[in-house]
């Protein structure tokens, strides 16, 4: 009988262990078992898609022309209605046949344009921590990684000059990602414009993924890298209608900025995909032209769920942990309480599902320089969430914290 034959995959090899699903297993182990595990790991939007939209799809799908194969690059219509979105948003102006292209979901569209952009020997920055496919998008397509630390203590700037006098050969791509995820770090447009100097600078392309462009709280409006006189020579941002519209499942994403950069992503995605459903392009151009009241309905929400939760834990007595509240995202990025410092975030977050019934995302699972954090997401209900609460400060108060 012959020998089983062992397939040695490099790029596989070159990915580490996903961390995050360890605690998704533990969970998943617990409620086989029975018990209530209320899941603020995983970032997957549970609010509904807008009534319209799924309403459009539904007749644009019954329609025989849309069940042709589409454009990759997503139909006349949808990337004139993204271009709209840019001048009334931000007040960019873009032209749809050259500097915009739609992608089935930001992170689609981010890790292909990496694969046909990035080789062996290219280097890329990117942040650490960081959402995993910004760093491991390109261990996927062979090129070198360098980790540029974003933390409280440091100038992310300053990081940024320090890796690129570091490292050689000299980088050639540069990812971001602000509103950030996992560490809800915001920024202002004075920053978007040190980076654009620090890219031409250096002959940098600039990767900017715009996920959480309208979940912002408390005044507090993200500005686009677009808005930068100049940034169309080094940049292309990637958005997505995951958050602000709540078409996560439907995967509606978009990128737009330097012509030639849009013009490599088209060129892969037209090996590699024939784009989304038309009958779901039709459904994104009217969630961009219609009624916008979802975005400010979600938007309204997060910051709801985010007060229960970072005032519900901060609250003075028994089990109190103190955590900032986070201008944007859907998520809140917290250090681990003191007495937990030295098991480090996994096997706290394995302690706060077992002992709390709450699953979170442990830090180490983003990057090195999250360890000592951990990352909730705003994907349950209010009423969900202040059960997690109670949970949580019971289990930190038989801990001895916070009294």
């Amino acid at each position: 009988m012959p020998g089983v034959i062992r397939h040695d995959f490099d790029k596989l090899n070159r990915l580490p262990p996903y961390i995050l699903a360890e605690v998704i297993d533990l969970m998943k182990t617990a409620r086989r078992e029975g018990e209530d595990i209320i899941d603020l790991g995983m970032g997957n939007p549970d609010l509904p898609t807008p009534p319209h939209v799924v309403e459009k799809i539904c007749e644009a799908s019954r329609d025989p022309r849309n069940h042709r194969y589409s454009a990759s690059r997503g139909i006349p219509n949808l990337r004139a209605a993204i271009t709209e979105w840019y001048q009334r948003r931000h007040g960019v102006s873009l032209d749809p046949e050259r500097e915009a292209i739609a992608v089935i979901g930001a992170k689609e569209g981010l890790s292909h344009f990496v694969l046909m952009t990035v080789g062996p020997g290219d280097v890329v920055l990117c942040p650490d921590p960081a959402y995993p496919i910004h760093q491991y998008s390109t261990i996927i397509a062979g090129g070198d990684l360098r980790h540029v630390p974003l933390t409280p203590d440091t100038d992310f700037i300053s990081n940024l000059e320090q890796a690129m006098e570091r490292t050689w050969p000299k980088p050639k791509l540069m990812i971001l990602s602000f509103p950030h995820n996992p560490t809800t770090v915001v920024v202002d447009r004075g920053f978007f414009e040190r980076v654009i100097a620090f890219a031409r600078e250096h002959d940098l392309m600039v990767i900017h993924d715009f996920a959480y462009a309208e979940i912002c709280f408390d005044g507090y409006q993200a500005p686009s890298i677009l808005e930068v006189p100049g940034a169309k020579d080094v940049a292309i941002e990637f958005t997505s209608l995951s958050k602000s519209h709540s078409m996560a499942g439907w995967r509606v994403g978009f990128a737009c900025g330097n012509p030639d950069m849009i013009h490599a992503l088209g060129r892969i995605k037209s090996y590699l995909d024939y784009g989304m459903p038309q009958a779901i392009q039709i459904g994104a151009i009217v969630a961009l032209r219609g009624p916008q009241d979802v975005v400010t309905h979600n938007e309204a929400e997060y910051r709801l769920r985010r007060d229960a939760l970072v005032e519900g834990l901060g609250k003075p007595g028994e089990g109190c942990w103190k955590i900032e509240k986070p201008l944007g995202t859907m998520f809140v990025w917290a250090r681990i309480p003191e007495p937990f410092e030295s098991m480090g975030s996994l096997e706290f977050s394995k302690r706060i599902v077992r002992e709390a019934g709450v699953a979170v995302s442990p830090g180490i699972g983003f990057g090195a320089n999250g360890e000592g954090y951990v990352r909730f997401a705003l994907i349950e209900n209010r009423h969900r969430i202040r059960q997690a609460v109670r949970g949580i400060r019971r289990f930190l108060r038989d801990a001895g914290v916070g009294a």
